[in-house]
Formats: C-alpha cells, sequence, structure tokens
C-alpha cells in the first residue's frame, strides 16, 4: 500500500497536539492530549505513546517539535529513543520553539518568541545560522512566560495581603473572586495556603493564572498592568539577544504560545522590539512542513495556503 499520509506533532509544556495530513493539506486526524515536555511531565511517555496508537500504517513520514529536546544530551537521547520506537516511518525531531519558528516564516529569516508555560526564542538569520536564547525552565529563566507570570502574581498577591506592597485597584479582590476565596484577609491567606497544597500540578496551575492576570490588566489593574509590562521587557531582551548574536541583523520576529495572546502584552513587546509579523503558520504548521518534505510532498504556495486554511478551519490558527 502507498503510503500517503504524514503526522506532526507539537509537544509543549501544557499540552501536545498530533495532526495526520494528507498530500492536499487536508487533516485526517486531530488528536490533543496533556504536556509533554519531559523535564516537567515525568510521564511524558505514555502522553507521546498514547496520541501515536495506531498511526503506524499508511505513515509516509512524521516531525515532532519537542519541548526539552536538544536541551539535555540525556533526555534528547529518551526522545530519540522513544519516538523511534514509536514511528517506524522516516520522521525528523526539532526543539518545540525551531519548529514553531520554522511555521512562523515558512523556513525563512526571522525570530520567533515563544511565551506559553516557558519562554524562549529562536532565531533563524539570514545566512541560515541558527541561534537560541532563554529555555532555562522555571527555576532560574522561563522569563515573562505564562508561568513566571502566575508566579510573580502569587507574589504580588501575597505581599497585598501582608500589607508589603499596595493593593492597587482593587487587585485583592479581583484575584480573591476569581477563585471564590474571601477577601478578609486571614481567611483568604488560609486559603491561599490550602489552594496550593492542593495542586496536582504546579506549573500548569500556575502558568493558567497568566490568563486572568493579563484579563486584569486590560481591566485597568495597575497591578496587573506592572506584572505584563515587566513580562514586555523581559521577553523583548530575548528578542534583542538574538539579534545582536545572528551578527547585528534587525530580523523580524513574530510570536507564538498562550501568553501572546494577550493584545496588552503584544502592544509593549512591538514599542521595544517593532511591530511583529504575524505567524505564517501556527507552531504544529512547523512540524507538517517538516513532515511534508520529509515525505518528498511540494510544500509551494499552494500547499501552504491549503494548510493555512486546514488548520483555521480546525480552530488551530
Amino acid at each position: 500500500m502507498r503510503k500517503t499520509e504524514i503526522v506532526a506533532i507539537d509537544g509543549g509544556g501544557t499540552k501536545t497536539l498530533l495532526l495526520r495530513v494528507r498530500p492536499d493539506a487536508t487533516i485526517a486526524l486531530c488528536r490533543k492530549a496533556g504536556g509533554s515536555n519531559p523535564f516537567d511531565v515525568p510521564d511524558w511517555r505514555s502522553v507521546v505513546a498514547g496520541l501515536m496508537a495506531d498511526q503506524q500504517a499508511n505513515l509516509a513520514a512524521a516531525a515532532f517539535g519537542m519541548a526539552g529536546f536538544g536541551e539535555s544530551g540525556r533526555l534528547s537521547r529518551e526522545l530519540e529513543e522513544t519516538l523511534a520506537s514509536l514511528c517506524p516511518a522516516p520522521h525528523s525531531i526539532h526543539n518545540d520553539v525551531d519548529m514553531a519558528c520554522r511555521g512562523a516564516f515558512l523556513n525563512r529569516p526571522g525570530i520567533l518568541l515563544l511565551s506559553g508555560t516557558g519562554s524562549m526564542a529562536w532565531g533563524v538569520g539570514e545566512d541560515g545560522e541558527t541561534a537560541r536564547v532563554g529555555g532555562w525552565g522555571s527555576l532560574f529563566g522561563d522569563e515573562g512566560s505564562a508561568y513566571w507570570i502566575g508566579r510573580l502574581a502569587l507574589a504580588r498577591f501575597s505581599q497585598c495581603l501582608d500589607g508589603r506592597v499596595e493593593n492597587e485597584s482593587g487587585f485583592v479582590s479581583r484575584f480573591s473572586a476569581l477563585h471564590g476565596w474571601p477577601e478578609e484577609t486571614v481567611l483568604c491567606s488560609a486559603a491561599l495556603q490550602e489552594w496550593y497544597a492542593n495542586l496536582d500540578e504546579v506549573r500548569p496551575s500556575v502558568a493558567a493564572l497568566a490568563l486572568d492576570i493579563g484579563r486584569f490588566a486590560e481591566q485597568g489593574c495597575l497591578v496587573s498592568r506592572d506584572i505584563v509590562t515587566q513580562a514586555a521587557q523581559a521577553l523583548a531582551r530575548h528578542v534583542h539577544a538574538l539579534r545582536h548574536r545572528l551578527n547585528g541583523q534587525i530580523l523580524p520576529w513574530s510570536y507564538a504560545g498562550g501568553t501572546m495572546r494577550n493584545p496588552m502584552l503584544r502592544e509593549a513587546l512591538a514599542k521595544e522590539c517593532g511591530a511583529p509579523q504575524a505567524p505564517g503558520l501556527p507552531p504544529i504548521g512547523g512540524a507538517v512542513l517538516v513532515a511534508a518534505e520529509l515525505a518528498g510532498w511540494d510544500v509551494g504556495t499552494h500547499f501552504i495556503a491549503q494548510l493555512a486554511a486546514s488548520l483555521e478551519a480546525a480552530g488551530l490558527g
């Protein structure tokens, strides 16, 4: 039987997405699961294996954009071994931000700034040279990420509760209402500690707060606005560093990740780095392009346009 479909996976810290795509760039299958970053998810193999179940038949090629790949020799080898066992077809593995950059710029030069659960930037220069900054993890990096924003918000919340900083624009009342906590200081402090003690997965839970902080900022909350501004400044340093490292080229930049859906954050970044270029394809699109090329398909303008339309129709644009 002629093998006529490809598989693409985008594996991040919070979620993992699999697409099976036909030669006409239409989507045959879409599957979603939890995060698969081996630095954060001990059971990442089961996540990927569950997505790849029954995907070997009629498979021409596959491409995997995996968080953590290339960042640890041991984990990268484990990713290679696991994916080889799950996918006997020709396949390619890249860091998830590298894959997102390929999708955003359609394999052309540029800088992709990703802020999701973690943060990192990947750049490709005019001469084809690549470089990356950030992606150091939550212990001493990931500045400007959703987890970083959530952690900073929790710190400011606790400081407001005990009086170390001013409770500006009702930050405590907004944050308390978000969780259904009482506003009275002693009771609220106890509710915060109880919430933390009962978290099953700390990073995703804390990262999820970033969406609400962005919403509070748009509503005029000064504490939230300050947090968003700090995040933008931290993320802008990624872009500046990559432009410097790639021979001082003022490369265009684009974005990916849930944190970047915040218009206030993107506006602040535009003031620091210039207006961003809208991504040509979302991160999973980069993995589709790599798999399609590996399968020998023509990935010209028509294929890319159809793929963009397919992703948009599937709610993945």
